[in-house]
């Protein structure tokens, strides 16, 4: 591990605890973006749902009448925030990378190395043909905004048309 090492196994405990806290932490900071990305996310495709069949409708009732910039301008809004997503992901995806760098190195220095060998269990999982390999979180994650992104660029486009 770059920087000082602790000659104290107490030391280097305490300072692994924090590490690993500190790696918790962002997956949980993780989790509640990814919560309020999709609400958001959500309620934004069926406004945008909602504005495009309105604008459609022959008769949309109490609803005024919805032009296609307005469809298209709020389907916009919706790919730039799905692009913000996916940027914050891969973000968090690299800062937990980097935690676990710096756990694993400090799992030399312990009597365990519960990280490290959990990280080579997974890699080590037999392949199936009836099963993908192990897919990590943060590569299934980023599919999610890729699909926002996709429905409002749909949207628009038949918006357009």
């Amino acid at each position: 591990m770059s920087g000082t090492r602790h000659a104290d196994p107490q030391i280097t405990l305490e300072i692994y605890k924090l590490t690993v806290e500190m790696a918790d932490r962002v997956s949980g900071r993780r989790n509640y973006a990814n919560n309020f990305f999709l609400t958001l996310h959500t309620m934004l495709a069926v406004f945008v749902g909602v504005l495009s069949s309105a604008r459609e409708a022959s008769d949309p009732g109490p609803l005024p009448p919805i032009d296609t910039v307005a469809v298209v301008s709020t389907a916009i809004a919706g790919i730039v925030l799905a692009c913000s997503w996916w940027i914050l992901l891969r973000s968090y995806r690299d800062l937990n990378s980097a935690k676990f760098e710096v756990i694993n190195r400090l799992e030399e220095s312990l009597p365990a190395r519960p990280f490290t060998d959990e990280w080579a269990t997974l890699k080590a999982l037999p392949q199936k043909r009836w099963r993908l390999p192990y897919a990590e979180l943060g590569f299934v994650e980023r599919i999610v905004p890729a699909v926002f992104a996709a429905v409002y660029i749909a949207l628009a486009v038949r918006s357009g048309t």
